[in-house]
This record gives C-alpha cells, structure tokens and sequence, in this order.
C-alpha cells in the first residue's frame, strides 16, 4: 500500500499545468471559514441542536487512535484505491479526456470517490493538510468536468448507456430502471460530500457542483413531473444537507417529495418491501427489505419530521424504531440478518453464524438514531447509538486500518466465507461502500458527544477531550473530560463557562448502567440488578432522579467546577428474548458497553461449544500490548465435554486480528 506522502507526490507530478489550486492556511479553515461561522450561529433545525466535532478535540487511548488511523492510513488507502480500480478515471472517461469502458462493476462506484471525500473533508475541519486539501481541489476539477451542462452526472450512464455494469441494472437512458440505477443514490452521496467539503473549506467548487445538480433533480421529478422515487435512499437526508448549507427550501422539498412517493402505486410500480416501497411511509411500522436503504431512508424521515414539523412522519419512524429495537437488532447494534437481499428478517430472526450486520447499515444505525435523539431528548437512541459505535461498526475496520469487513456476523466457525468470500477482512470489494463508509464516519465520532437546547446542555458521550460549546443562549462553557472509557467508569469532567452562568448539565446513565442492554425486552441481564452509580460536583454527592436517561445538574456554574461520575463496570452475562431461537440456551457477556466474545486464539476449548455456568466469577485485565490495548476477561467455565477450562474473551470488535478461526458471542449457559 502506499502512503499519502507517495500519493501525494505522484500527483503533483502529473498535475495538469495551469489547474487553480485553493490555499488556505490552518487559521484560514478554522477561525476565518465561513461556512463554520454561519453554522455555528444556525440550530440543526431539530429541537436540539448538536455540538459541531469541530468544536471537540479528542484525546483519549480508545478513539484518537481510532480517528489518527483513519487519517492517516485509511483515507489514504481509500485515495489510493479511487484510483487504481479507476474510480476518478471514470470521471475523465465522462468528461471526454479519456477513451475506453467504464471501469467498475457496479453502478455506485461514483460514490465510493463522494464519500472518501467527505471523510477526508471532515479529517481537514480538525487536522489541516495542505496537500489533501489541494488534492481534494484536484479530484473535484475532474468530478465537474465530467458533469454535463444541465447538471447531469452519473459517470456509467454517461460514458455508456446501451451496457450496464452490473447485470441487475438495466441500460437505457437517464432515469430508467431507478429501482436499480443508483442514479439517485450517487446524487445523495455527492451532495452530502459537497456540503462536508464546503464546511471544511469554505470552498464552493464541490458545493456548486451538487447544487446544478439538485436543480436538476427538482426539474425532473415532482408533481406534475416524474414521480418515481429513488431505488436506494439517501438522496433524501443529502437534499436536507443542501437545505442547510443554502437556506433554500426547494431542497428540502424536494426530499419529502421523494419520501412522499414511496408506497404510490398510482404514480409508479411499487419495487416491493426490499426498497421500503410496499406502502407509504407515514403507514410503515415495521423494518423490512435491505438495511443500509432502510437505515438512510427512516434517518430522512427524522429529518422531515423535525424539519418540516411532520407528525404523521414522527409517529411512523417512532413506530419503525420500536420495531427494530424491540425485534430486530443485535446485541452489538447491528441491523440487517439475511445475508440474501443485504436485509432485515422477521421479527426476532436474528441468527449469528449467518448474520449479515452490513458495515454500512451500523453506520447508518448511528445517523438514525442521532436523529431521533435529537427529536426526543431521550437517553435511550443514544444507548443504541453508543452500543453500535463501539461494537457492530468498528469492528468493520481492523486495527492497522487497511482492510474490511462488509458483514459482520456474531459467530464464525473458521470455514464459512461469510465476507464476500474471505474468512477474514478484506482490502476491497467489487461494491466498496462499507470501507469508505468508514472512511467518512470516523472522521465526524466527535459529533455525537455533546448537544444542546437552550441553556441545557447534554453530555452523551464519555471520551477523554476538550470542547468549545456556545449554548443557545450565547453561553460559552469550555469543558474537559477525563476518562479511561470504556475500560473503565470513572468520568472527571472539568466545567469552565467564560462568567458564572445559570444552565443545565444533562449526564447520560448509559442503559448498561440502568439493567438495561437495550430499551426493549429483546435482551436483558441475568442478574437483575442496576449499577450504583456515583456523581458528585465538587467532591459533594449530587441527589437528581434520572429522567429519560439523564441525571440533571442545573447550577450556576463557575470556573473550577468539577463533575465526578462513577459508573462501576462489573462483567454482565446476557441473555435474549426466548422468541430470539438463535440465542436459546446462551449468554453473552458484557461490560460497560463493550460486547465481548471467544475467539480460538485465546482460548484451549473449541469456542463454539464452550459453556459458561450461571454462578462464572468473572476477572478482568487490561492488556496494552494485546490488540491495541484491550480490557480482556477471565473465567472458570467448561468445554464441550463438560470438562473444567478458562476462558479468556476480548472485545468483538477486534476480533479476527490474528487469524482466521473460530469465534462466538452467544456462548452455552451450562446450566440451561
């Protein structure tokens, strides 16, 4: 693989004479842009509004090493990838500089380009790099040349609409076959790239791009236009990101309208429920069909919601997540079981060997319910989000950075060739979506700490770090974590408002904490009983009853202040839901958020038929040298034979670092 300094520097070597570079400075992209000053002074539309990541600088062992690795292996060796598999060719073959087929065998491949972007656009709102910035320029010159003049661009119906890259796509001239076109999807995936680009830089070459673009959209499909709605979501939460970088309501519009047309058989031939199209959206309460769309398609209905004050869109995408939380997610915070159509099954078919958990879905798990937290205010969508970032999506990417997994199933026997057929991660795939997915999520973690409406201020996230955040109300408060979270459960947070100010510190009891795995009956703990948690403001024990998740601290706060949380991380075993068949007769361990499970490296018994008693005294160690530094557990179990023998379980998230072989999460209860 080659590094970004060599990837850099053959570009400038084959830099077109004459291109127009944009150079800014660090004090340029952060003090003086723009387009941050106009969004900090801006609500997210949502009753509560988000603290920017750009406004977060995280220092901890478990998520800057994250972040760092993402910027500056994975991006990179993303960039790298866009290139030789032809995925920036494409674009010149559109543009007319370049002869010959296009290159890719699938539709979507533009995006994989789109996305690298945005992750690398977000990289630069906090890590400035000169060189990214201008090669970023550069990819964007070659992107708008290859558009047409009316806004056009899809760069396999341009090069050649009479082939298909893929043999479910059906050739033909633009907007034909939308159910599987992916026209409309690599649109959504440029505008949301556009609008991170021009929130990095300021820059309006990428942003000009999407919007002649969207215009275009809004000429062809509307009420007394085409009324066919997109076969794969998520043009719909990229026009609502137009809306917000341009303040024009068409976008927004436009987005309703298309998740208006889902379910209209007068209008067009329903796709059916693998496209959430089997009936209108406001009449959906169940997840159903492929869930990456479905994922980006109930995040868009949040938006409209929110944005559009929409009750009969909040009532259906509250009825859909009570579906999924209560019937259909995995303990990690997965979504999507069938490996056949990348897709939900039926209510509490949650089956681990053969668990599909599709990297991107994870993700898309995340912006949905960041979305309906922001909607509602209530703990328990941050509980899943956090349980699905440190479980179901990073375990997609492995420590060194460089390779993926595109499923993620909660079981392996060593011979199932579960990931687009490897046994391990790969470095790439014929549809890349899930490591560039990556690439941009890990950019933006930082998002989804803090958040505010009015004076109350609300804590989520517990990640070591510093934060600039300006209140509603003008209130500038600077605050300093101070933690060893997830390892561990003591949080220190440091309170600095620029003048003693009156306001609210909502701090989230994690569900964990509250005997509560996941804000259903899907799942629960064996031994019944919450965690004794401790908070104290000044070293004096604080007295608040949690509400909606949240324990409340409403002051006048002054420089100095310190809140001190406690949270004790014993080892839980879980249990599922006797309707969930796949997980009858076992448990799965747990401690703080972090699901663990038993992989063939560490332990002497075959791990998929180890048994784990119901009085197991669990230990637990971290070891800085193992997997990055992990928090590793310890116990007297049995094998298979009922033989005495010691477990030893690592997070799930890292596994299959070393090795192919054997791993499981749901382990047999010996006494069940």
């Amino acid at each position: 693989m080659k590094t970004l300094s060599i990837y850099k520097k053959e570009y400038f070597q084959n830099l077109i004479n004459g291109a127009l570079l944009y150079l800014l400075s660090i004090g340029m992209m952060v003090a003086c842009n723009p387009a941050n000053n106009q969004q900090s002074k801006k609500s997210s539309g949502y009753p509560i509004t988000p603290v920017s990541f750009t406004k977060v600088k995280v220092n901890d062992n478990f998520w800057s090493q994250r972040i760092k690795t993402n910027r500056d292996v994975t991006i990179p060796f993303g960039l790298d990838k866009i290139k030789k598999e032809g995925r920036i060719r494409n674009f010149d073959r559109a543009a007319g500089k370049l002869g010959g087929k296009y290159e890719g065998q699938m539709p979507f491949d533009d995006t994989d380009v789109y996305k690298i972007i945005e992750g690398a656009s977000y990289s630069l709102q906090t890590h400035y790099d000169k060189q990214l910035d201008e090669y970023l320029d550069q990819i964007i010159s070659e992107i708008a040349a290859a558009q047409k003049k009316d806004g056009y661009l899809t760069t396999w119906k341009e090069i050649d609409s009479t082939t298909t890259p893929a043999n479910w796509v059906d050739p033909g001239p633009r907007w034909h076959d939308l159910q599987s076109s992916h026209e409309l999807y690599n649109a959504g995936h440029m505008y949301e790239a556009a609008y991170a680009h021009y929130r990095a830089t300021g820059k309006k070459n990428f942003l000009n791009v999407a919007l002649k673009n969207a215009d275009l959209v809004i000429k062809t499909f509307g009420p007394d236009k085409l009324r066919t709605p997109p076969g794969h979501e998520i043009i719909e939460k990229g026009l609502v990101k137009l809306y917000r970088a341009t303040g024009d309501k068409k976008y927004l519009d436009q987005a309703k309208f298309f998740l208006d047309q889902r379910g209209d058989s007068l209008h067009h031939k329903l796709y059916g429920a693998y496209n959430q199209d089997q009936k209108p959206v406001t009449q959906q309460d169940e997840a159903v069909g492929h869930a990456v769309r479905a994922g980006y398609l109930y995040s868009g209905m949040a938006d409209i919601a929110a944005l559009m004050n929409d009750d009969q869109y909040l009532k259906a995408v509250d009825r859909i997540w009570d579906n999924v939380v209560g019937k259909k997610i995995y303990i990690t915070g997965g979504i999507g079981a069938r490996h056949e159509g990348e897709s939900f099954g039926d209510n509490y078919e949650l089956p681990n060997l053969t668990a599909y958990n599709e990297t991107c879905a994870a993700i898309a798990n995340v912006y949905w319910n960041h979305r309906m937290f922001l909607l509602h205010g209530d703990a328990k969508y941050m509980d899943v989000l956090e349980r699905t970032m440190y479980n179901a999506v990073i375990s997609g990417v492995s420590l060194k950075g460089d390779t993926f997994f595109y499923p993620n199933p909660l079981e392996s026997n060593g011979k199932y060739k579960f990931n687009q057929g490897a046994l391990t991660r790969k470095p790439w795939f014929a549809a890349s979506c899930c490591p560039t997915n990556a690439m941009r999520f890990l950019s933006s973690v930082p998002k989804y700490m803090y958040a505010y409406k009015g004076n109350t201020l609300y804590t989520n996230l517990f990640i070591a770090s510093d934060a600039n955040i300006q209140l509603g109300d003008g209130s500038k408060i600077n605050l300093s974590q101070e933690t060893n979270y997830p390892w561990n459960g003591n949080i220190k947070i440091k309170v600095d408002p620029e003048k003693s100010t009156d306001f609210a510190m909502k701090i989230r009891i994690p569900g964990w904490a509250r005997n509560e795995p996941m804000p259903s009956d899907l799942y629960s703990y064996i031994e019944n009983k919450p965690v004794e948690y401790d908070l104290k403001v000044n070293g004096k024990p604080v007295q608040s009853d949690i509400q909606k998740g949240y324990v409340t601290i409403d002051r006048q706060w002054k420089k100095g202040d310190v809140i001190e949380l406690n949270l004790p991380m014993p080892v839980r075993k879980i249990q599922a839901n006797p309707k969930v068949a796949a997980d009858e007769g076992r448990v799965a361990l747990e401690r703080g958020p972090i699901v663990y499970c038993a992989e063939f490296v560490d332990n002497k018994a075959d791990v998929l038929k180890i048994q784990v008693p119901d009085d197991a005294q669990f230990t637990y160690e971290f070891k800085s040298d193992l997997l990055g530094g992990v928090m590793v557990l310890h116990s007297n179990i049995f094998d298979g034979d009922g033989q005495p023998t010691r477990l030893t379980a690592i997070p799930y998230a890292v596994w299959s670092n070393r090795g192919v072989g054997k791993m499981e999460v749901w382990m047999h209860n010996h006494n069940m």
